[in-house]
C-alpha cells in the first residue's frame, strides 16, 4: 500500500476540515477572520462586522455588547468567537455553557495586543501559520509609522469626541481605544482628568486646549458638522478651531485594533502632522 492510499484511509477528508459554522462578534474578530482567508466558514456576525464589504451579507446577531443567547443560536453555529467585553455577561454565560465552542479573544488596544488577538483568532480556526505572519506584517507596518516629526516642538494635543448629542460633549478621557490610537499616531491626548468616555465641561474643554480634534465618521444623532461643532462655544475657543483641525475617520477602522490598524495609525500620523 502507498503512503498517500495509507494517509487516505488512516485521515479521511472530513479529519481535514477546518472549524466553519462560524459566529464572529466583534468587528476587529471578522475582520481577521477574512485576513485569513477564512471568510467562507462564516455563517453570521455582529452589528460592528461592517467590513469588509461582504461581511455585511452575512446575518447579523445583533450588537456586540447587548447580545441574546436566541440571536446568536439562532444560526446553529458550530464555533462562536468573540471580542472580549461581549456581552451582556448573563448571555454570554448562557453561550458558554451550551455546549458549543465558544472562545474570547483579548481586546488589548495595543501593537501587542492587536498581535494577541490576531493570533488567538488564528488557532480557534485553526490558521495558526497565516496568523503568524499577518501578526509579524502588522507589527513591520506598525514600526514604520513616524512619530511626530522633527519640526513639531511638541506632539499635537488631540481631544477625541465620542458625541455632541444634545450640546453635551462626551470625550475619552485616558484607557481608552481612542487614547491609544492617539499615542499610536504620535499625538497627546489632551484629556487626561479622568478614564474612559465621560461628558466633559466647557471650562475643561477649554483647559484641554487641543489642537486637534478626533471623531468617528458616522450617521446618526450623535454626528456633527465641522461648522456646527467649531462654533460650540468650549471649542471656537481652542487651537484645534483656530486651524479647523477636525478629523474624521470611520469608527472600525479607528478604534477596531484589527488587520487595518497599521493603516489607521499612519492616516492619523498623517492628518496631524500633514505627512
Amino acid at each position: 500500500m502507498s503512503l498517500s492510499v495509507f494517509l487516505a484511509i488512516t485521515y479521511p477528508a472530513w479529519a481535514e476540515q477546518k472549524p466553519g459554522g462560524i459566529v464572529s462578534i466583534g468587528g476587529s474578530v471578522t475582520e481577521i477572520i477574512y485576513a485569513l482567508g477564512a471568510g467562507d466558514r462564516l455563517i453570521a456576525r455582529d452589528t460592528t462586522s461592517s467590513y469588509p464589504a461582504e461581511a455585511e451579507a452575512l446575518p447579523d446577531v445583533g450588537y456586540v455588547r447587548a447580545l441574546s443567547p436566541e440571536g446568536v443560536l439562532s444560526v446553529g453555529p458550530d464555533l462562536i468567537i468573540a471580542e472580549d467585553g461581549a456581552g451582556p455577561p448573563e448571555t454570554i454565560a448562557v453561550l458558554e455553557s451550551g455546549g458549543i465552542p465558544f472562545i474570547t479573544v483579548p481586546d488589548d488596544h495595543t501593537a501587542a495586543g492587536i498581535s494577541a488577538k490576531i493570533l488567538a483568532v488564528g488557532r480557534a480556526i485553526d490558521e495558526e501559520k497565516d496568523a503568524i505572519a499577518l501578526a509579524a506584517n502588522l507589527r513591520d507596518r506598525l514600526g514604520k509609522v513616524p512619530a511626530a516629526p522633527a519640526q513639531s516642538a511638541e506632539p499635537r494635543r488631540v481631544m477625541f469626541i465620542l458625541s455632541t448629542q444634545g450640546g453635551r460633549i462626551m470625550a475619552s478621557g485616558t484607557g481608552t481605544a481612542a487614547a491609544s490610537m492617539i499615542e499610536m499616531a504620535g499625538g497627546e491626548n489632551a484629556v487626561t482628568a479622568f478614564a474612559g468616555y465621560k461628558p466633559i465641561t466647557d471650562e475643561a474643554v477649554i483647559a484641554a486646549a487641543p489642537d486637534a480634534i478626533l471623531m468617528m465618521e458616522r450617521e446618526g444623532d450623535h454626528d456633527s458638522s465641522v461648522e456646527e461643532l467649531l462654533a460650540m462655544p468650549s471649542i471656537s475657543t481652542t487651537p484645534a478651531a483656530a486651524r479647523r483641525a477636525v478629523i474624521r475617520m470611520d469608527g472600525l477602522y479607528l478604534l477596531g485594533f484589527g488587520p487595518r490598524t497599521a493603516e489607521a495609525v499612519a492616516d492619523l500620523n498623517a492628518a496631524l502632522y500633514g505627512g
